[in-house]
């Protein structure tokens, strides 16, 4: 990497410009982020009725579903590499014309065998999504701020999710599934013009050795700070690292990280939001709701609420900390699930056991959101020192793909064979298991920035004490011994 010298710090720029520059950064994050979970969600209601006009199998329907998230892991294992050779900025546009493109041609389909195609290709953009733009957000916010900022995308994405079952719902009546499909292509296209009009990320000019550019636009994104003693630093961290390769995580001191962030992220799916997400006219129907009008409505409420708590995940993860938020959202995850193996295990749900079930779903799916799925996204950005984190969230984030994987080919299957209460039962042990593991190795990173993190795990998954070195010592585990470091 060419280090070029830091010359001068640019003139400050205007508040005028600051604010405009982070409503566009605001801006093209969240319409990616709806456009995501709408892709993701819009296929709950069209398999409904296109499962009729190319007359499905189960395992045809599981099909619709993982191909596209086949197609995400290999988006995934290509989006580090394509972030750092190309940037963060040139990734954003291929995904949202490559979200154009794809989304029109499944919405096109003549058969099933072409929207299989297209929607691994959509697949593919997605797994590239889910890697750039969380980078692309945290790499260009303030350290105060950055939590809340990234797990923004998730509140995008999940009012995205909560958009896709309104219009499902609003179109089940002519079962106009083509609809469900298609709408998304108008928003990705226009999203385009916002992102022209962005810049890199100043870490990703440090990286390509651009550093003066890098200053001038450290200077924008991040006005709380010195642009050139925080790209200094920046230039010190890369420079400090040995290199960006996969092997690279396997080494000491990221060996405990690569656990870390691979476990979480297999976690993250595997303990079922996405059964919810992509199956939840079908588990309604097994509940004892009936009618197109509950199943497709109940789920926006059930969104609804889960948007409802990834906006207050994002209130309070910059004060309370990761962990709080994280183990409590899965801790609530372990006991809905439980309720819900009652439900189902008490025979046929109605009357008030139907309610039951269906606030155990909303509370489900609102805790994943609350801990998981705010804070996946934010570790994802912040575990790894710059050299490494995009090759890291692209591990993370391939080992939560092929979970989502596993449940969206068999969920439907395993239904059918075991029955709605030993499957529950299963995702609640997976959500304990969940819960034991973000204990023991889930960090405490709030306040710190970006290259500050990596002492934590150089110090074996504690972080330093203040003091003279000869007299630092270890914090407990997820505890920082010190103030988090914070911008002023």
């Amino acid at each position: 990497m060419s280090t070029a010298t830091i010359s001068a710090t640019p003139p400050p720029p205007s508040a005028r410009t600051s604010g405009r520059t982070g409503r566009l950064f605001a801006l093209t994050g969240a319409i990616v982020g709806v456009i995501y979970g709408y892709d993701t969600g819009s296929i709950s209601g069209a398999l409904v009725f296109l499962s009729k006009d190319f007359h499905l199998t189960e395992t045809e329907k599981g099909l619709v579903n993982s191909v596209l998230v086949f197609g995400s892991i290999v988006g995934a294992l290509i989006g580090g590499k394509l972030a750092d050779a190309l940037g963060r900025k040139a990734a954003m546009l291929i995904v949202a014309g490559s979200y154009a493109v794809f989304v029109a041609l499944s919405a096109a389909a003549p058969n099933v065998v072409v929207l299989d195609v297209v929607r691994f290709l959509l697949g593919v953009a997605i797994g590239i999504s889910i890697v750039a733009a969380p980078l692309y957000v945290a790499e260009s916010t303030p350290a105060r701020i950055r939590g809340a900022s990234v797990a923004a995308y998730q509140v995008a994405t999940v009012a995205g999710i909560v958009l896709t079952y309104f219009v499902n719902w609003g179109l089940s009546g002519g079962g106009h599934w083509r609809w469900m499909l298609g709408l998304s292509a108008i928003p990705a296209a226009l999203v385009l013009i916002p992102l022209l009009r962005l810049p890199d990320t100043p870490r990703w000019y440090v990286l390509k050795g651009r550093t003066e550019r890098a200053v001038e636009v450290m200077a924008v994104t991040d006005p709380d700070v010195d642009p050139r003693a925080e790209v200094a630093a920046v230039s010190a961290a890369l420079a400090a690292e040995s290199g960006g390769s996969a092997r690279s995580l396997l080494r000491k001191p990221y060996a405990r990280a690569t656990l870390f962030v691979i476990g979480l992220g297999f976690f993250c799916q595997i303990t079922g939001i996405n059964a919810v997400t992509y199956y939840s006219p079908q588990i309604f129907e097994e509940m004892g709701f009936t009618g197109n009008g509950q199943n497709f409505l109940l789920p926006s409420f059930v969104q609804l609420a889960s948007l409802a708590a990834t906006v207050f995940a994002i209130l309070i993860i910059d004060r309370l900390g990761r962990r709080v938020v994280l183990l409590c959202g899965i801790g609530t995850m372990v006991v809905m699930l439980g309720v819900l193996t009652a439900v189902f295990g008490s025979g046929e749900p109605h009357g008030t056991m139907t309610w039951v079930g269906f606030g155990a779903i909303l509370l489900f799916t609102a805790a994943f959101n609350f801990g998981f799925g705010s804070l996946i996204w934010v570790y994802a950005s912040e575990a790894f020192p710059a050299q490494l984190r995009s090759t890291g969230a692209s591990v993370m984030l391939t080992a939560d793909l092929v979970a989502n994987l596993l449940i969206a080919q068999f969920f439907p299957s395993l239904m059918a064979w075991a029955g709605a209460a030993r499957t529950f039962a299963a995702l609640g042990v997976l959500a304990l298991a969940a819960l034991v593991f973000a204990t023991v190795t889930a960090p405490e990173t709030k306040g710190r920035q970006l290259e500050d993190i990596q002492e934590y795990w150089r110090n074996g998954g504690r972080w330093p004490l203040a003091g003279p070195p000869d007299t630092v010592s270890a914090a407990p585990l997820g505890e920082p011994a010190v103030p988090p470091t914070t911008s002023s």
